[in-house]
């Protein structure tokens, strides 16, 4: 499955290298395109799926929600910007983990070794205002 993820993942960061600047007409243009193994993606998670989804650790106890997945330019592997702590969204903290340290099976998210405490401790991350 985490294979699955690092397909789409390295897909989708190809595909936003593809995006060019406009030229003018008749300016010559070179495109470089991947072929992409399409079975391993029909059994992985859509990004929309995956957002405000619960993330457990091995005790199956909840140590934060799937706020945004972050991809960059210069990263090969998305990032996964977690909520936790907090309460009905009041006082919570947003963290940034590996999206390829999380487990996905079963529709559950794992991240093993996690405690609420332990992301708690981990860098407070905020959203560009730009």
């Amino acid at each position: 499955m985490k294979r699955s993820v690092a397909l789409l993942a390295a897909a989708a960061i190809s595909t936003a290298g593809l995006a060019s600047p406009v030229f003018a007409q008749g300016a010559p243009q070179t495109v470089s395109l991947m072929r992409v193994d399409l079975k391993p993606l029909a059994s992985g998670y859509r990004t929309s799926k995956v957002i405000g989804g619960d993330v457990v650790n091995e005790s199956n106890e909840k140590v934060g929600t799937i706020d945004d997945l972050l991809v960059t330019s210069a990263e090969t592997v998305p990032f996964a910007v977690l909520s936790v702590g907090g309460f009905l969204g009041m006082g919570e903290k947003l963290v940034v983990v590996p999206f390829n340290s999380i487990e996905v099976s079963e529709k559950q998210m794992l991240l093993r070794g996690a405690s609420k405490s332990a992301l708690k401790e981990l860098p407070e991350f905020k959203y560009s205002t730009k």
